[in-house]
């Protein structure tokens, strides 16, 4: 298929007038804003049975990092939606095979680190407490993250103890002390 073919085909998937759509297909930058709405609306509707086939088309686009920032955008999006890892482990599993598909290893890599880190992170909501060395196998994009988002007091105390960076460990820290002081 062509890049034409590829986004209108994502365009009425999503429902999504082709307003600058010849805009969309000359300039990645428009078209990066496309697959933007793409994914949002795609990821806020109820079936998860068309995301390998529009990943797929999405990856198909002659710019690479494009390609991976979209699926990485349907990543996030997805990810925040799921009731937990396990959902969230299938429906990406589904698309580990299209993933593949990218000629850049890095991006590759990319998208299935954030797919673990999106494993953690939902892991972390059901209750699990992490240890150190698990909190250190997440990118430092995740643990921050999770200093900024989670209510639990022993993972904010484990990221102000052990988060990589010191603006997460900073983050972690007075955010735990405010839940202390609120507690009181």
């Amino acid at each position: 298929m062509t890049l034409h073919a590829d986004v209108a085909e994502l365009l009425a998937a999503a429902g999504i007038p082709r307003v600058g759509f010849d805009d969309a297909v000359a300039d990645e930058h428009v078209r990066w804003s496309a697959y933007r709405r793409i994914v949002s609306v795609i990821a806020s509707s109820s079936g998860r049975e068309r995301d390998r086939a529009i990943v797929a088309t999405i990856l198909r686009d002659p710019v690479e990092m494009v390609a991976k920032s979209a699926v990485v955008a349907l990543v996030d999006e997805i990810a925040m939606r799921k009731a937990g890892p396990a959902e969230f482990r299938e429906w990406a599993s589904g698309l580990l095979p299209e993933i593949d598909g990218l000629e850049g290893e890095g991006h590759r890599e990319f998208i299935r680190r954030r797919i673990r880190d999106w494993l953690f992170h939902l892991h972390v909501q059901d209750g699990h407490v992490p240890t150190t060395a698990e909190l250190a196998e997440v990118t430092d994009w995740m643990q921050r993250t999770l200093a900024e988002g989670s209510r639990s007091p022993a993972v904010l105390a484990l990221l102000a103890e052990s988060g990589r960076r010191k603006k997460t460990r900073n983050v972690a820290e007075n955010r735990a002390r405010s839940r202390e002081l609120r507690a009181r």
